[in-house]
Parts: C-alpha cells; structure tokens; sequence
C-alpha cells in the first residue's frame, strides 16, 4: 500500500548516494539504505517488517527474471570459457580488429546486433570484446562505459527490444502505441547523442577527459589492466583462470544465434534465449567431445555460483525500491517537479523528472509504469505532440539508467568488464552529464518550437 511521507521518502536514497561516495561500499549502502526504508515504513516492527520486504523481492516475478539471467548468463559465459569457444571467436576477431578505434568499433556494431535485450547487449559485448580491448592497449574502463550507455540506448532506438515491447504496451493503456513511439525515434535526443558520442570517442574526435584519459595513461606506463583503487574491484570474477584448448569460433556463435532466434520467435523473452542456449552448448560441447556432460553440468555451476554476490545486492537494491514506491518516493518527486510549469517546458521537465527518478531508483520499467499515466495525459491536455512527450520520457529513462550506479546494466557490465559499479559512473560521469546537458537545452527548444 502506497503511502505520502513527502521529503521524509527522501533519505534512503540520500543515505545511499552520500554513503556510497564517501565509502566507496555499494553493498553495505544498499542494505543500510533499504533497512532505513524499513525503519521508516514499519517503525518498532522493523525487523519483521524488513525480512517481510526481503520475502516481496524474493516473490517478485521481476527480481525471478533478473535472477534467471544473473544465473544463465553466469553458467553460459563459463561454458564459452572452458570450452575454449571465446579463445577462438577472439582469435578469429582479432585477426582483423587491431589498433586503438577499431575494437571499440566492432564493439559497437555488437551492440547493435544483440538490441534485443539490454541485459544480452551488455554481457555478450563485454565478455566477447574485453580480450581484444586489453590486447590493444584499451582500458577496461573505456568498454565498460561504451557496453554501458549502448545497451539501454540501443534497447531504447531499436524498436523491436524488449524495452520498445513494454512501453508500446504502456501506451496502449493510454490511448497510443506503437506507431506513435516510432513517431517519436527523431526526438530521443539523449540516447541518440549518446550512440554518437560513443563512436566520436572511439575514433578520437571527441577527447578522453578525467578519469577516462586517466585509464588510458595507466596502461601507457604499463599499469595494471585493471584499476586499483578503492571501490575499484568488481563484486563478480568471471576472469578465465585455467588453460583452456582453443576451439571453433562457430562454438560460440551458434549458440548465440539460437540464443537472439528464439528469443524473437518468444516474443523478446530473454529467459527462453538463455535455456535455448544453453541447450544448444550442451549438444555441440557433450556431441563434439569437448568436454564430458559432468564436467559441462560442473562448469554451469561454477559460472552461475560466481553471480551469488550480484544477485544478493540486486536482491537488495529491489528491496529499496519497493520501499521507495511504499512510501510514495516517485509522486513526491514527481509532483514537487511538475507543479507550475509552463507548457513549454514539459518536455525538458519529462526527461528531467524521469531521469532523476531512474536514477534515485534504478527503476526504469517501474519510473515508465509511474510517468507514462502522468506525462502522456499532461501533453494531451497542453497540446503537446505525444510523440514528443514519449521521445522525453524514453530520452530520461537512458540518462537515469546510464547514470544509476547500482543499476541492472551497470552490474551487468560490472560482472563482463571487471569494472566496479563506482568506477564505472566516475569514468561516465563527463559525457553523460554532457549529453545530458544538451538534451535538456534541445528539449528547452523543441518545447517553444512546437508550443
């Protein structure tokens, strides 16, 4: 049940931020944030009330999804590793991608291809480029935030995702669809600009800035390839350990062709992708003789248990938001925005109301369920094109989920590049925030253009 703490819904998400950048601890945060949300909702029953908020995530069919992928991927990426499939696809790539821009091109065009799901977009780029990345002198850091801002920005450009699925039927319940969010593709400034951003970087138009440039210059004086500093170190290791005998390059490509088919014949479902997968290494690893179907069944273990600690913290972070909703954390924000706007500014105050709201909750299907009933209807009645007003929310939704450090896609990234949450959005933070800034004026503009 929804309840108006007004600002009070404020401090968990402030205890996290303040507390994860001074601490450089995202899990110990989480856990103190959601127990705060806790405290706040239930008061002297707290603790009963707490574990019964754990019992919500656990039960909730959103966190089952997260854990399915946490736990497939994890066992898949293992079983590219030790059957040697993802020594022979970097072979066989890095045959042709060399020097500084091309990896992070190719990267790109991945990024393109797997837009289905943003979860697929980020792991599959990642575990299949960071070889070829670190053999050419480009820091983890660098993929990390291309793989990052990519995998929702693409899900959100491409208008056969996952993402594109769940808001056209958001839209129906309005009064709209998919033909009106096709309508809107010209207007998502953000993600638009941020696709670009990533290949003008990549070729060096754009320059490397802060901690960026700071990466670069570590592995120029032969630093470590992953950084070292505190709050740096990744909460997932999927690193490859033990020798492994190179096979076929086809060993992982097919897989991840019948992963991407039937995830589209399932209707974007990403869980019935990762179980066609898998099955589909079971047959040419056991068939092919590359390994025993014990050891194929002990590999999948081993990958899936190295996600336990991720799926902890998302565990955690699901719990917060659930707390957050509670306490009516996203009307707060919402209506302590919108209230006396003018017209003109309601795209400029979509995309920034709804970015700050994915990135307090790292929410963004819930944000959409909460702002597409507020900002759809507001742009009816002030006569503002609704394609407009989706292009905003769908342009907030890329910047708070880019820019949430305890986001899916970012413990996503985290668990292929190695790259820590934390570090991650220090090294984003110039470019997304430029981005950002250019979006809100574009949107400033379009606002009086069309009004």
């Amino acid at each position: 049940m929804e309840m108006d703490y007004g600002i009070i819904s404020c401090i968990p998400i402030t205890v996290l931020m303040v507390g994860v950048l001074l601490t450089k601890r995202i899990t110990e945060m989480m856990v103190l944030a959601s127990l705060l949300g806790a405290i706040l909702i239930h008061k002297g029953d707290f603790f009963s009330g707490y574990i019964d908020m754990i019992y919500g995530t656990l039960s909730n069919s959103s966190y089952h999804f997260v854990l399915f992928i946490l736990m497939g991927f994890g066992g898949m990426i293992k079983l590219f590793q030790e059957s040697g499939a993802l020594l022979g696809f970097r072979h066989t790539l890095s045959k042709h991608v060399k020097g500084e821009k091309t990896p992070l091109l190719v990267a790109w065009l991945m990024s393109a291809i797997m837009f289905v799901d943003d979860y697929l977009c980020a792991l599959a780029v990642s575990f299949s480029m960071r070889e070829i990345t670190d053999e050419n002198k480009i820091p983890r850091e660098h993929l990390a935030f291309q793989v990052n801002v990519l995998s929702s920005c693409i899900c959100i450009l491409i208008p056969f995702s996952s993402w594109v699925a769940f808001t056209s039927g958001l839209l129906q319940d309005q009064g709209f669809g998919f033909s009106d969010y096709m309508a809107g593709l010209p207007f998502m400034f953000y993600p638009i600009l941020m696709a670009i951003l990533c290949i003008l970087l990549a070729v060096g138009v754009i320059p490397k800035v802060g901690a960026m440039k700071n990466s670069y210059e570590r592995l120029r004086t032969g630093g470590p390839l992953l950084p070292d500093e505190k709050g740096s170190a990744s909460i997932v290791n999927l690193e490859m350990e033990n020798e492994v005998k190179e096979s076929s390059a086809l060993n992982i490509i097919i897989p991840v062709a019948v992963m991407v088919a039937v995830v589209l014949i399932y209707d974007n479902d990403l869980v019935h992708g990762i179980f066609a997968c898998i099955a589909a290494q079971c047959l040419m690893y056991v068939f092919g003789k590359i390994m025993s179907l014990s050891e194929f069944v002990d590999h999948f273990y081993e990958g899936a248990k190295s996600m336990c600690s991720m799926a902890i913290l998302v565990c955690f972070s699901f719990t917060l938001s659930a707390a957050n909703q509670t306490m009516g954390f996203f009307d707060f924000l919402i209506g302590g925005i919108s209230q006396n706007i003018a017209p003109e500014l309601i795209p400029a105050l979509t995309f920034v109301t709804v970015g700050l709201a994915v990135f307090a909750t790292a929410g963004y299907w819930v944000i959409q369920v909460i702002t597409i009933p507020v900002f759809i209807p507001l742009a009816v009645a002030v006569g503002l094109p609704v394609p407009i007003a989706i292009a905003a929310v769908m342009s907030g939704v890329g910047f708070g989920g880019n820019f949430c450090f305890y986001s899916d896609t970012v413990f996503m990234t985290a668990a292929g590049t190695g790259i820590s949450n934390v570090r991650q959005i220090k090294v984003s933070a110039p470019y997304i925030l430029t981005i950002t800034a250019i979006t809100l004026i574009a949107y400033v503009v379009l606002g009086y253009v069309v009004m």
